[in-house]
Formats: structure tokens, sequence, C-alpha cells
């Protein structure tokens, strides 16, 4: 599953001018002992029986040729059925294992792929990342300065046209439990503000403030970027999140999208997950924080300490 960034995003368009631009062996029996001829025992059988002499119709007593002939046919059983069963058990464990990673997939942790630069250095194109689903599954929000994988739709883009129906529920459940892509509507950023703060910039050369208190985020910030190009003033609605990226000069972020549906706020319901930990490439393992920058604004306003 990708978490896919908007084409400007991965193409690196430029900051915006503006707060409105937008993975035998088988057990074969022994022969019975007396079972199996020796040389020229064909022809004894045909003539004598147990004691070497002629059975009353010129062939051997019976007992120990059907006796022979049944053993050998249940030797040659047990293999197969055998196999038979050793196949049906490796494929009930392939069910329950597939069975059990489905449900870690669709409730506990999932992996996403980062395609874009928007939050260098924390994260790099081509990680990989697991989200943890279950840091907000009890009550818990989302908190300034996590890391969170969220759908999009509704807040940086418009929702699509999909015609009710069952394929279409299909769809969307499949790609709520992992089973299908997560599209293009799926983005990683930054929260900075929760609902209730106010976030500001004066523009190039001043910190974010949350809540009137300055933020020093010179500690994930790509090296060189500002904080913000663009100036603005916004008050997070209750249940949404003002989210950036760490990379301020090639995201699209909550600043780009304040004319979209949602004024560029995120839904706390849409967040997928934190973005917990950094599993590939081996160099770049990583476990991700939350940053101390962001811990003067806390008890100042929105959610505080909850989450």
């Amino acid at each position: 599953m990708s978490t896919h960034e908007p084409p400007a995003d991965r193409d690196g368009c430029p900051a915006p001018t503006g707060a409105d631009s937008p993975t035998r062996s088988a057990v074969v029996s022994a022969p019975a002992a007396g079972a199996a001829p020796e040389a020229g025992g064909a022809v004894d059988r045909g003539t004598q029986d147990g004691s070497g002499a002629a059975g009353p119709s010129g062939t051997s007593g019976g007992v120990d040729g059907v006796d022979g002939v049944e053993d050998a046919a249940a030797s040659d059983d047990v293999p197969g059925e055998g196999g038979r069963s050793r196949s049906r058990e490796l494929l009930l464990l392939t069910g329950v294992c597939l069975f059990v990673l489905l449900l870690v997939n669709a409730f506990v942790a999932r992996p996403f792929s980062v395609p874009s630069g928007s939050m260098e250095n924390t994260l790099r194109p081509g990680d990989r990342l697991i989200v943890n689903k279950l840091s907000y599954a009890f009550g818990g929000h989302p908190r300034r300065g996590d890391v969170v994988v969220f759908d999009g739709t509704g807040s940086f883009l418009r929702k699509p046209f999909e015609p009710a129906g069952l394929g279409t529920s299909l769809r969307s459940f499949g790609r709520e439990i992992g089973l299908l892509p997560a599209g293009d509507s799926v983005y990683v950023k930054r929260v900075v503000g929760i609902g209730g703060d106010r976030v500001t910039s004066a523009g190039p050369g001043h910190p974010i403030t949350v809540n009137g208190v300055p933020v020093d985020e010179s500690g994930h910030l790509f090296p060189g970027d500002e904080p913000s190009n663009v100036a603005f003033d916004v008050v997070v609605p209750p249940g949404k999140l003002w989210v950036m990226g760490d990379h301020r000069g090639a995201s699209r972020d909550s600043r780009d999208h304040l004319g979209e549906p949602g004024g560029g706020f995120v839904l706390e319901s849409k967040v997928i997950g934190r973005a917990a930990w950094v599993v590939y490439p081996v160099g770049h393992w990583a476990d991700l924080d939350r940053p101390d920058a962001y811990a003067a604004a806390e008890g100042t306003g929105g959610h505080g300490e909850q989450g």
C-alpha cells in the first residue's frame, strides 16, 4: 500500500505564494514376512499350499496369496491418505495465517510506502512505514507533533463520485482493511494544530505560533526551509487538525488547501493512524517519536494532554 502524495508533491512543485493557493517424507509399510515370494515362488503358489501340497483346485491355499495382495494394497493407500491430510493441514494453516494478517492489517498496524519528499528529512522517498492504528483507537486524539497518515478526501481533495452499489461498498471495505491500495487520497503529514488551537505564521523569517507560543521546529524541518513562506492565521475547529510537511518548501499541506472542502483542516476520523516506525531501508530504521518542540504549547488550548 502506498501513502500517495498528489502529483504536485511528487513533482516537487514550488511552495505556494499565498494562503489562498492552494510484504516429506512418506511412511511406507514394509511387506510382511513371507509375503514377498522368492524366485520361482509364483509357480509354487500355483501348485502347492502352505505345506508344499497342491490345493484342491490346483491353486495355493488361498489365504497367504490373498493376504499378500491386501497388505500391498493397504501399503499403497497409506502414503496417499497421508499426503492428502498434510495438504489439508497446510491449506488450513495458510488460511489461518492470512486471516490473522488481515486482522492485524485492518485493526492493529499497516504498512505504507512514502513516494515523495514532502516529509524530508524525517521521511524520505522509498521509506516503508508501519502505521500504528491503535494509537487513537480508544478515545485518544492525535497530538501536536505526531506524524499521521490520513485520508485527505473531503479536506485536501474533493470526494470523487462513486455510484452507490455493492461494488463501491466492497472497494471501500477492501481499501479500509488493506486488501486494496489506499490510493492517491492518502497523505502523511505532521500535526501542528489540534481542535481549538489558533495557529499562525507571519511568513518568512517568523516561527509558527500555537496559541501565541512560538514553536522551535528546527529539529525536524528540512535544512534551509522556513517554517512557512506563507502568512496565515487559523483557528482549528473541534475534531479537526492542522497538518504540515517537514519539507515546507515541497509540501502541499493545510496551508495550500484553505480553499478546498474543509478549509484545509483534516477530520480526526479520517486519520488512519500514527506513523510509528520506519522499517525500510535498514539504514533508515527509526522510531518516529513526538518531538519536544511542541511541549511549550501543551495546556494552552485544544484537547491538551488527551491522546
